[in-house]
């Protein structure tokens, strides 16, 4: 039990920075007094504990993927949240928009719920150029509440004050913090690293009450225990636009917990099926909507303790469980949640600053994968971007439309979000075939329908990617068309490369890069940078940077297979566990026979042109690109 604590602690470590982040920004954004702020910081931490232990445990045979998740508020529906709330006040803010706020978050926890099962089905009208786009808008528009928060103690400067020099204060206070977080991050690794939001708020805050800015006088007026009880700002409204709003942040989140699913199963072991999706995303919905009854927000995944797993090797589910006991316990101690409001507001406009922007960056991170020669690509994100900045640069546009528009209006997250969904639709999926998606062509997923009917120059130029460019493989298996199935795609392909000419194979070989090229940057490891990256998109990232040791060994062994064999060495990056196992299998390699290595050479080409076509479907199919993303944001 001592193990389980400290391993749960650490967990929360990790993850509290996230959690209190979020009630303070909407309590921010909605202009709410310390009473309720604590109230909800203490409702939020309460919720969370509850919902990692039904996320982790289970409950039941149907909810709960029973793998070491813990849940927490999405960042995403933080802008959509505080639109709805204004809208229901009136704009004024306060508590008069909670119960309206709170009926949307318990109807998109019930439809994530019940829909758990098909939503695989609805992924394919969220492919990258939509959840790419809906993170960027995510990321760039909430950026304006953190500026909002940098910048508060000048705006509401009272008579008396100079609000330029508590602007300026502020903005030092905001710039330390994001300072400290680029330090730490710079400095420390592993776990020093995933809690550098936590540690630059608690410094930041200690300087801020040093030099008289942060009070404290609210942590002993609070009560030493307090339980939130259900509706304990009244009993919801369900305004149709916030209930849209909270749908579509509900459908984002779900990918990106399908992704978190995918990458714990890989870390901890674990083959994920379909029915470990649906049983992740019921207690999604579950816990979403027992965040709207206890007032509280939508839940999800945490990504950076899917990281933590991975650091630590602490696979057991049950850390994660104590983990959940231990915010629950937190959750009943209002002092806790005091101590947390008082960190000043400017601190807090940092953080989120760096938080936010990291989705955003996410976001261009996923756009980078869609094809923006593809005028509808272009017009989906600018678009969709334009018109969530617009709302968001002009908020009182919100108040100039119908009662009933102000919400979309309101939010730039939900004009953006729609606008994605809608265009995506309009542009790929109106009159398309169905059919499995195997390929991303030119932005659009296409079926094996639609590639046993490409021509063939469209075929080579689409698959002539699996073999660095060479286009006699693809040449050859479209002459195999129809085929039934992705699978049988790729053992086409297979086939073909395995049945070449000796010479044919030699030639193939040769328009590949040295192993190297791929694993040392710089100019050293090869003049043509942009095609190394693109070679690099189908590697693991889990072999890290070479240290100068490393490097020279591996320059030695590439200069030593070349002296025997008078080829590049060709490895696939991806299929090794480690460095240490990379360069061991390499040497294996130059002491075999010229016949053993030629066979081998061409099997890792197969090896590559494998995972290039795993990548192709991954773009095509978000579940796969949500899980790609995730697990290699996972070192």
């Amino acid at each position: 039990m001592g193990r389980l604590t400290v391993l749960g602690v650490q967990h929360v470590l990790a993850f509290y920075a996230g959690a209190v982040v979020v009630p303070l920004v909407i309590a921010s954004g909605l202009d709410l007094d310390t009473t309720t702020t604590v109230h909800l910081i203490n409702a939020d931490l309460f919720t969370c504990g509850i919902a990692s232990i039904i996320q982790s445990a289970g409950l039941g045979k149907r909810i709960g993927v029973r793998l070491p998740l813990i849940q927490g508020v999405t960042f995403t529906a933080v802008s959509p949240l505080i639109a709805i709330g204004l809208a229901a006040s009136g704009g004024s803010g306060g508590t008069a928009g909670l119960a309206a706020m709170y009926g949307s978050i318990i109807a998109a926890g019930l439809a994530t719920f019940i829909a758990a099962p098909w939503f695989a089905r609805l992924l394919r009208f969220f492919p990258p150029v939509v959840t790419g786009t809906l993170l960027t808008v995510m990321g760039t528009t909430l950026m304006n509440v953190s500026a909002s928060d940098i910048v508060s103690w000048g705006t509401n400067a009272t008579a008396g004050q100079d609000a330029t020099a508590l602007t300026l204060k502020g903005l030092a206070y905001a710039m330390g913090t994001i300072a400290l977080i680029v330090l730490v991050q710079r400095v420390f690794k592993g776990f020093m690293a995933t809690i550098s939001v936590l540690i630059s708020l608690v410094t930041m805050t200690i300087i801020a009450w040093a030099l008289g800015d942060a009070d404290f006088s609210g942590v002993s007026q609070a009560h030493a225990f307090g339980v939130t009880t259900p509706f304990f700002f009244g009993l919801p409204t369900f305004p149709v636009t916030g209930i849209v709003s909270m749908l579509i942040v509900m459908a984002v989140t779900a990918v990106e917990t399908t992704g978190d699913v995918f990458a714990t199963g890989e870390v901890v072991g674990r083959r994920i099926t379909p029915r470990h999706i649906a049983n992740a995303l019921r207690a999604d919905g579950l816990s979403t909507m027992l965040g709207g009854v206890l007032n509280s927000f939508p839940y999800t995944c945490f990504a950076q303790n899917v990281g933590l797993v991975r650091l630590t090797r602490v696979r057991s589910r049950w850390v994660v469980t104590v983990a959940g006991a231990i915010m629950i316990v937190l959750g009943l101690l209002p002092k806790a949640g005091a101590v947390v409001d008082a960190i000043p507001t400017p601190v807090i406009g940092g953080a989120s600053l760096a938080m936010f922007v990291s989705v955003a960056v996410v976001g261009i991170q996923t756009l980078g994968k869609v094809d923006m020669h593809d005028t509808r690509n272009e017009v989906i994100v600018s678009t969709s971007i334009g018109l969530a900045l617009l709302v968001t640069f002009q908020p009182g546009i919100a108040s100039m439309v119908p009662s009933w528009l102000s919400i979309i209006f309101g939010s730039g997250v939900t004009i953006g979000a729609l606008t994605a969904v809608i265009l995506n639709l309009l542009f790929f999926h109106v009159g398309h075939q169905e059919g499995a998606d195997v390929a991303l062509v030119n932005g659009r997923a296409v079926s094996v329908e639609d590639v046993n009917a490409m021509d063939r120059e469209a075929f080579v130029f689409t698959f002539s990617r699996l073999h660095a460019g060479a286009q006699w493989p693809a040449e050859r298996v479209w002459e195999h068309r129809p085929f039934a199935s992705a699978a049988a795609l790729r053992e086409a392909f297979e086939d073909e490369v395995l049945a070449a000419s000796p010479a044919e194979q030699e030639a193939l070989i040769s328009g590949y890069s040295d192993v190297v090229d791929l694993l040392v940057p710089g100019p050293a490891g090869g003049a043509d940078d942009a095609a190394r990256q693109a070679r690099l998109d189908t590697a693991s990232l889990a072999l890290g940077e070479m240290n100068d040791a490393e490097e020279v060994e591996l320059r030695a062994l590439t200069d030593a297979y070349h002296e025997k064999f008078g080829r590049p060495l060709v490895m696939c990056v991806a299929r090794v566990a480690d460095r240490e196992q990379l360069v061991a299998a390499g040497w294996k390699r130059v002491e075999a026979s010229p016949v053993r290595e030629a066979r081998t050479a061409i099997g890792e080409v197969v090896d590559i042109a494998d995972e290039r076509f795993d990548a192709m479907i991954a773009d095509a199919n978000p579940i796969r690109s949500a899980w790609s993303r995730k697990f290699e944001q996972l070192d």
